[in-house]
């Protein structure tokens, strides 16, 4: 029999799972996660992030933490071949992502993808270097990105909660089992695996099923961080790099499993803004789940099998 422990951070409801009493184990993963919230959160001025993003020196001093997160978002773009791309916070601003989400009732996905422009799959940015131009220097303590505050800012929010799933579950490595449950980012240790239900972005049903005895699965979508912009017309969070616009590529949700939370966040984002040839592709060897604007659903590499512990998986806003 497993314990859970709901709680609240980064704007959305998480969970640990665990099968015995995690005493300091749990308390020091909650004081954790409060730390990434406090200090990585591009919505809060205060956050070592923001700060850094208005500091108009090119070089700065920067924490173990916020030197982890920069480098987890630059290994995601280069990792996903620039699809993933963390320079994309002055263009999410200019889409009207300004604030957090949490608690703000989304409009209806229907409407946006029947608004939506021709499909096809983004692309990364050919001449500018953005992240690429980010370096992380561990001996001295610090992170260099051109142009100081007038030129790149970093949103580390496609890698932290993937980033912060695989630091608990480092955390919680004494444990026989343990589920982290970071609002769309899982880890998974069990001895018989457990049941994942993914939930369909268009219907609320099931999905599809999962089973993960050891690992990660992350969703990424377009249900929950969708709005409407200013001047009319819908965006969402996802952006092409190549345009900086709202990337519409067929799929309007993605589940992936891999080894690690980042890895699975990582490859889930880069299978959605790929497109389904390319997805297909992509989540073949781990397994996944594809969900395209038509409704249709695609599990890819790995079937579903016989029901044992549940926990429904779905992409939360933040």
């Amino acid at each position: 029999m497993m314990r859970s422990t709901t709680f609240t951070c980064m704007g959305c409801e998480m969970a640990l799972w665990l099968a015995d009493d995690g005493g300091d184990d749990e308390r020091s993963a909650r004081d954790l996660l409060d730390s990434i919230d406090a200090r990585l959160s591009r919505f809060d001025p205060a956050s070592e992030l923001s700060r850094l993003n208005r500091d108009p020196r090119t070089t700065v001093p920067a924490s173990p933490l916020l030197r982890s997160a920069i480098r987890a978002a630059c290994w995601a773009a280069e990792r996903s071949g620039g699809l993933v791309d963390p320079a994309l916070l002055t263009a999410l601003r200019r889409q009207g992502y300004t604030g957090s989400l949490a608690g703000v009732t989304a409009p209806s996905l229907h409407a946006a993808l029947a608004a939506a422009p021709a499909r096809r799959p983004a692309r990364p940015r050919d001449a500018d270097p953005g992240w690429r131009a980010i370096a992380v220097d561990d001996e001295r303590g610090t992170i260099t990105r051109p142009g100081g505050c007038d030129g790149v800012k970093i949103d580390t929010g496609a890698s932290t909660k993937g980033l912060a799933a695989d630091a608990v579950a480092q955390l919680l490595d004494g444990h026989e089992r343990y589920v982290v449950d970071l609002a769309g980012d899982m880890r998974i240790r069990a001895p018989r695996p457990i049941e994942v239900h993914v939930e369909h972005p268009l219907t609320g049903a099931i999905a599809h099923t999962l089973e993960i005895a050891e690992g990660a699965v992350a969703t990424s979508g377009l249900r929950r961080r969708l709005w409407r912009r200013p001047g009319g017309g819908f965006a969402h969070h996802l952006l092409d790099p190549s345009t900086g616009e709202p990337a519409w590529t067929g799929l309007v949700q993605v589940t992936a499993l891999a080894p690690t939370a980042l890895e699975a966040e990582t490859l889930a984002k880069t299978a959605l803004l790929s497109g389904p040839p390319r997805a297909r592709r992509l989540l073949a060897r781990g397994g996944g789940v594809l969900v395209c604007d038509d409704a249709t659903v695609e599990a890819v590499g790995r079937p579903a099998r016989r029901r044992t512990l549940q926990f429904v998986h779905k992409e939360v806003a933040a």
